[in-house]
């Protein structure tokens, strides 16, 4: 029997290529590979299997960079910005390591190593300067990828996400949840489990039949240990927690009915962040905000990214 959510992922692949960008997955270092979704103008592959390895070139539009959350890969997250911003700007939509086809040998499951390796595989893809767009844990690797290399960051833009989950910040959200940890949130293994998920996570109530669920879980939720591995490593003491310097322009673009990350604490981190740092609330929208009211969130987004082509001309 065909798995559907499969099917669909086939469906999403071809519709990307048809904008614009198609897959490339190549070795950062030994033992650690991503996948890239990519301009098709910046990826040159040989003609024969013989020849040499594919040419990249430098994005000939403004790069922006979009990191998917934790329960789906790029290309799952993102298709509705995909499509919104080829036309204008060179759209780079990575898998992180343990989603979709990044994978690593390294037994650091760090959102530093993340963005580690993110930035040095934008490097490799020729890119100079981007703006990061974070979802979730996506917002988290955003983050730090602007703290980690100013240079390449000029822009973040993050929803549903913290700078760092703390101690106590764990504690208080999975009390507000109802859940014992976020592996049982974010990592159902039954269909009820990921029907409380998709009800936390938006703002309507949908209604699916059994058999999506089923294919979801049969499709999506591979590399159950690295990715519970990932979730630990996310949470940071709160003694050892310290303020961030995030000197880049930061837009929140929030659900103001997200139920994990709620609106009062985008406003806590937009006065922890400071003056550079803005907030959009997007109303009946949950945590899946960009998947819920994509038209608004694309209007929100080009806006701000069209600030930056003033603020910040791309060289």
């Amino acid at each position: 029997m065909v798995n559907l959510v499969e099917a669909l992922l086939l469906l999403l692949n071809g519709v990307m290529k048809m904008e614009g960008v198609k897959p490339h997955t190549f070795e950062i270092e030994p033992g650690t590979v991503l996948k890239f979704w990519v301009p098709k103008e910046t990826i040159k592959k040989p003609k024969k299997a013989a020849a040499a390895t594919a040419t990249k070139h430098k994005p000939n539009k403004p790069a922006v960079v979009l990191i998917h959350g934790f329960a789906g890969d790029g290309i799952l997250t993102w298709p509705f910005q995909v499509a919104a911003l080829m036309k204008s700007y060179s759209v780079y939509v990575p898998d992180v390591l343990f989603f979709g086809g990044s994978i690593t040998d390294s037994k650091d499951r760090s959102p530093a190593f993340q963005a580690e390796c993110l930035s040095k595989g934008l490097r490799m893809l020729g890119v100079e300067k981007c703006t990061v767009v974070g979802f979730s844990y996506g917002g988290m690797v955003a983050f730090k990828m602007a703290e980690m290399f100013p240079q390449l960051v000029e822009a973040v833009v993050v929803s549903g996400a913290a700078l760092a989950i703390t101690d106590s910040l764990r504690t208080a959200m999975l009390h507000s949840l109802r859940v014992s940890s976020f592996s049982d949130l974010l990592m159902p293994n039954s269909v009820k489990g990921l029907k409380k998920l998709l009800r936390i996570a938006t703002y309507k109530k949908y209604w699916f039949p059994n058999r999506i669920y089923q294919d979801f879980l049969k499709g999506m939720f591979s590399s159950s240990k690295e990715r519970e591995e990932l979730l630990e490593c996310m949470v940071e003491s709160s003694k050892d927690n310290t303020i961030r310097d995030i000197p880049q322009k930061v837009l929140l673009l929030w659900g103001e009915n997200d139920e994990i990350f709620k609106i009062e604490q985008a406003k806590d981190l937009k006065d922890q962040l400071g003056s550079k740092t803005t907030l959009e609330g997007i109303r009946k929208a949950g945590h899946l905000v960009h998947l819920e009211r994509p038209c608004v969130y694309n209007r929100c987004l080009k806006k701000f990214l069209a600030s930056l082509s003033v603020d910040m001309p791309q060289k």
